[in-house]
């Protein structure tokens, strides 16, 4: 492996003039193009005054340059720090100052109090558009960095509701993209639909790096639309999506075997996917999707055979140089067959969560195993099935929410004794978000004024899509909510 991961995923082919980027507006960038431009963007950062090591915490809309800061950050050695665009004002607060971020990148013209937040820590601030029109000094060597520097900062949540920064690696990148490479089969003739977010671990690190590692080219969307992806199937290979994406693709009648006969590959992961959804999916298309398994802290893990048996409820088997074991309560390996803890071994497993040395110590053991929180179950032989979640967590259409989270905000509210929140089956989303919530004695409580409230405080996609009133949570004799009461009650939900 080399020693940086610009080496290993920008400047292999900065010399290719192959396309790496299919714009929408009918343009092509080149990989020397993409290479060039990320050299210029790293000269305009390293004279703003930052330095090797610096966070760059980034929150713009899906734009081309925003994969070329992402280049020119691992170029320069500083640490790239995503953030998804639906983040509020007042959930930045913990990203930015936790993290330290000494330069904020934005669209323009944030909102006001994104502005008074960032004057307030007393980072600098700029533009994606000025960011990458700026005039740049000539390009010097790239910064050379060692397998086990910091590459980028993702942060998670805990059901805590704290979340945290998940310390990723040159060589955790560049690892990762060399096994999705090999175990997926691609190469610098693959043509990948993006429509995929790139403030995520899916769409910026798994699609973006093994476009870039393979010498291929991404035909760029700026958000997933049917239309748009079906009219670029006959000019590509491949597609990544979240089971969203599927069963939206589902729906529209131009989802044909002509429409996908020049397709080679379609991978599904971010959440799980039902059974029926790949059973339909191949029934329409002849098609069968491969569905992998993968997290923040990770990258992926395990993935169904490109050749051989995908098999739908399970998420393949272990990629190569990744290890996953089913352990007990007591860490012990378990025999094939019983369900216990997954955990993770290998070269894609992070370094730890920044600032949270004693976190790290309790999910990421010496040995270098790693307690995924997902519970699982590994066949005799060696396909891994997750089968529920230790944590609480709810994926909706792709993104993780933490009950925690939402329940805080929700109980801040006036009128509001307590609340707990659970993910109920939706037949789009995958899952959806529910709260129920007690009223104090004599509130009256209005779902829709509690929904409305959240706008301001929680991005869209943690909002609960229903809030159900109910006259007490339901308790275990330790006095801990009974979610799986709750979910048994409230299923129907979001149904119809």
């Amino acid at each position: 492996m080399t020693n940086h991961a610009h080496d290993a995923l920008v400047a292999r082919h900065a010399a290719s003039d192959a396309p790496f980027l299919h714009l929408d507006d009918g343009t092509a960038w080149s990989h020397a193009h993409f290479a060039a431009r990320a050299a210029a963007g790293c000269e305009t950062l390293r004279a703003m005054g930052l330095a090797p090591g610096d966070r760059i915490a980034v929150q713009v809309a899906k734009h081309p340059d925003a994969l070329t800061l992402y280049a020119a950050s691992l170029r320069g050695g500083f640490v790239f720090l995503p953030l998804n665009t639906a983040y509020t004002a007042s959930e930045l607060d913990h990203f930015l100052t936790d993290s330290g971020a000494a330069l904020v990148v934005t669209d323009p013209d944030p909102e006001p109090a994104v502005t008074a937040l960032i004057d307030r820590l007393g980072a600098r601030h700029a533009t994606l558009p000025d960011l990458a029109a700026a005039d740049a000094p000539d390009p010097s060597d790239p910064t050379p960095r060692a397998p086990g520097d910091l590459a980028a900062i993702l942060y998670t949540s805990g059901t805590t509701g704290r979340s945290k920064g998940a310390m990723l690696t040159h060589a955790n990148l560049v690892s990762n993209a060399e096994a999705l490479v090999e175990a997926w089969r691609w190469s610098a003739e693959d043509v990948l639909v993006h429509a995929l977010p790139v403030f995520h671990t899916h769409g910026l690190f798994v699609a973006t790096n093994v476009t870039l590692a393979a010498g291929a080219s991404m035909i760029f969307q700026a958000a997933f639309d049917p239309d748009a992806v079906l009219a670029a199937m006959p000019r590509a290979t491949a597609m990544m999506g979240v089971p969203t994406f599927y069963t939206r693709l589902l729906d529209h009648l131009g989802l044909t075997p002509e429409a996908t006969a020049a397709m080679r590959v379609f991978i599904s992961g971010s959440a799980p996917m039902l059974t029926e959804t790949h059973r339909a999916w191949e029934a329409r298309t002849g098609h069968r999707i491969l569905e992998r398994y993968g997290m923040t802290e990770t990258n992926m893990n395990t993935s169904n055979p490109y050749h051989g048996d995908r098999r739908p409820g399970t998420v393949g088997l272990p990629l190569p140089g990744t290890e996953v074991r089913i352990t007990g309560d007591d860490r012990a390996p378990l025999p094939p067959g019983e369900t216990g803890m997954v955990e993770v071994r290998g070269p894609n497993v992070f370094r730890g969560y920044w600032n949270l040395p004693d976190k790290t110590a309790e999910e990421l053991g010496p040995d270098g195993w790693f307690v995924t929180g997902d519970l699982g179950v590994m066949s005799d032989d060696g396909y891994l099935s997750i089968v529920g979640r230790q944590k609480d967590l709810v994926i909706s259409g792709g993104y993780n929410v933490y009950p925690k989270e939402v329940e805080e905000a929700l109980d801040d509210l006036p009128g509001v004794l307590e609340s707990a929140v659970i993910g109920v089956p939706h037949p789009d989303l995958g899952e959806a978000v529910v709260a129920v919530v007690v009223p104090e004695a004599g509130a009256a409580l209005d779902p829709e004024a509690l929904r409305a409230a959240l706008g301001g405080r929680l991005a869209r996609y943690k909002q609960p899509r229903a809030v159900r009133i109910a006259d007490a949570l339901p308790r275990n004799t330790m006095g801990k909510v009974q979610k799986a009461v709750l979910r048994d009650e409230h299923g129907d939900a979001c149904a119809g």
